[in-house]
């Protein structure tokens, strides 16, 4: 295993860990609040996080394999976070949260499986205007950063400037 892969695994891990204990000490009434200039519910935004560690390790993997990464927008992806908003808006927090914690250890153990060359490994990233990416950077911009970004705007809709 690479020291690099372990502390990515762990970044993302960390950040999963202070999402999933914000989560659980939400009220009711706070689980249905909307984020401001998101408008999606904080337990839809949960739910969202654990919905995409399969999608984005599937691109990071294939970063690391060499292979361009092609026909990933941002008005795609755009349009698939509006249509899980949709199909999940009555989501449960413990629906959100299994989801988070199986797909976040899936997503650590596929970190953990890549070789500091894999994570080195750049090819043409479609959601960066298709200019070559490492590994690496798709896992911190995504799924490793992906509980972290989404932590910092549900904090800020609570009032909390940090973990509480």
């Amino acid at each position: 295993m690479s020291t690099r892969s372990e502390a990515l695994a762990k970044r993302l891990e960390e950040g999963v860990r202070q999402l999933t204990d914000l989560a659980r000490s939400l009220s009711d009434e706070q689980w249905q609040m909307r984020v401001p200039h998101d408008s999606r519910k904080i337990g839809v935004i949960v739910h969202h996080v654990g919905t995409m560690y399969p999608i984005e390790i599937s691109l990071a993997q294939k970063l690391a394999n060499g292979e361009p990464v092609q026909g990933v927008t941002w008005a795609a992806v755009h349009e698939m976070n509006a249509e899980h908003a949709r199909n999940f808006e009555r989501v449960t927090k413990q629906e959100a949260l299994d989801l988070l914690q199986k797909n976040s250890t899936d997503a650590a153990a596929a970190v953990r499986a890549l070789t500091d060359q894999q994570l080195d490994t750049a090819a043409g990233l479609s959601l960066n205007s298709d200019g070559p990416r490492t590994c690496q950077f798709m896992l911190e911009d995504h799924a490793v950063g992906h509980a972290w970004h989404h932590l910092l705007k549900i904090r800020a809709a609570l009032g909390r400037s940090e973990a509480q």
